[in-house]
């Protein structure tokens, strides 16, 4: 449905008066040792793939239509949710009506591990859960998720509800009356249904997305997943919620531990992408590859490339958008096992990696490293009570702050897009 192109005027005087107060950025506190002076996005090359997503901007922000798809790939900083969902409610709240028609989500906490902020998940039965961070679980077949969960178990079964465990004002909710199902049976006698309203659902199986797709009869909030008879193994690869609106889709794909060759080791990860064909991929992945004392700069940039091709293949347009990873430190045991904390210096590799990437791919840079201080600043984010003791996550307030931060910075040269082609 389009809205009222009389919300047209209103916006553009908010994006006009942008070299007075800035209105559409999120008011954020100075920290002494944060450089938030320079919270924008780099562009070490050419920003022709970021202009043409904007330009994808403009038709849903001004006129209703269309969808812009945003893919958020990362490890444990994403699965937690709190960073991701902060980004997407700010992004959701510059207009209204732009929550889109589609969310990728997988049911951690089916598998005993925490579930991102943004929906929550509850279980039955039996589950038995790999990731691609472990190794020795790299044999099991996973998709975009980069995750799976196996049962063998009659009562087995996952509900979801697409509201966030902390709703706020600023959280838009989020229904849907189309849900796809990706995953596999080996013996294929298992067959999943939905439970909706207490009517159970019958979907329909495509082969190509191996997934089963169910339509609803109405718009709701949640389902439950289970199986009217188990003769076998059912391995679930993630779900796909959708309404068909037009608008922004934000995607959380993260995994605790998940480095890039994590998601290279995926099989079905092109496959699953299709599904949700992101406009921008916003690249967090790096932290769990720089953890390393035998990191190599050109190994990271090589294995960047690798995943470039195959989001490129999927969507030749899609526009690219590189963190830098976060100031760290490493845990070291000592005697008696006590541990003490020493500074991870390849953070600074890492910086420079990503900003030799965004030249070499023509992407965005947001310089989170710089942004937050540079090395040795975590020990400060932690002393403002916004990191964690174990100076590599962040508390929920340092996950807000960074979701803000990143949105200021897109929006910021989104706002000069505007400014630029002021006929839109």
């Amino acid at each position: 449905m389009k809205r009222l192109l009389i919300t047209i005027p209103m916006l553009l005087a908010c994006l006009w008066l942008t070299a007075q107060n800035k209105p559409l950025l999120k008011p954020i506190d100075d920290l002494s040792f944060a450089h938030f002076e320079r919270n924008h996005l780099i562009f070490p090359g050419d920003s022709v793939t970021m202009e043409r997503f904007f330009q994808k901007m403009d038709s849903v922000v001004f006129l209703g239509e269309g969808n812009v798809s945003i893919m958020h790939i990362g490890g444990s900083h994403v699965q937690a949710g709190t960073f991701t969902q902060q980004f997407r409610d700010n992004l959701l709240n510059i207009g209204t009506d732009l929550i889109g028609g589609q969310n990728f989500v997988f049911p951690f906490t089916a598998g005993g591990t925490n579930n991102p902020s943004h929906f929550m998940v509850s279980s039955t039965g039996e589950w038995s859960y790999c990731r691609n961070a472990v190794r020795k679980d790299t044999d099991k077949r996973m998709g975009l998720a980069g995750a799976a969960l196996t049962t063998s178990d009659p009562a087995a079964s996952v509900s979801i509800i697409s509201r966030p465990r902390r709703p706020n004002r600023m959280t838009p909710a989020y229904d849907f009356n189309k849900v796809t199902l990706i995953g596999f049976s080996e013996t294929e006698n298992v067959v999943p249904v939905v439970g909706y309203k207490g009517k159970t659902l019958r979907g329909q199986y495509d082969d190509a997305k191996s997934a089963y797709i169910y339509q609803l009869p109405a718009p709701t909030d949640s389902i439950c997943i289970f199986f009217e008879t188990m003769p076998g193994e059912y391995t679930l690869q993630g779900i796909l919620l959708e309404n068909g609106l037009s608008g922004i889709s934000v995607h959380a794909i993260g995994v605790n531990g998940a480095s890039v060759p994590s998601y290279l080791r995926c099989d079905d990860f092109e496959r699953d992408l299709k599904l949700i064909c992101p406009d921008l991929v916003i690249f967090g992945i790096g932290i769990n590859d720089a953890a390393s004392d035998s990191f190599e700069k050109e190994t990271f940039k090589r294995n960047y490339g690798e995943l470039i091709r195959v989001i490129k293949r999927v969507n030749p347009d899609c526009a690219l958008l590189f963190m830098s990873n976060n100031d760290s430190y490493k845990s070291i045991k000592g005697k008696k096992k006590k541990i003490h904390y020493e500074v991870n210096t390849n953070g600074i590799i890492v910086e420079q990696a990503f900003l030799e990437m965004g030249k070499q791919h023509n992407a965005a840079v947001w310089d989170q490293f710089d942004i937050m201080g540079g090395l040795r600043s975590m020990q400060d984010w932690e002393n403002a009570g916004l990191a964690q003791k174990d100076k590599v996550h962040f508390t929920m307030e340092g996950y807000k702050l960074l979701g803000d931060l990143l949105y200021n910075a897109l929006i910021e040269s989104y706002m000069q897009h505007l400014q630029s082609n002021p006929k839109q």
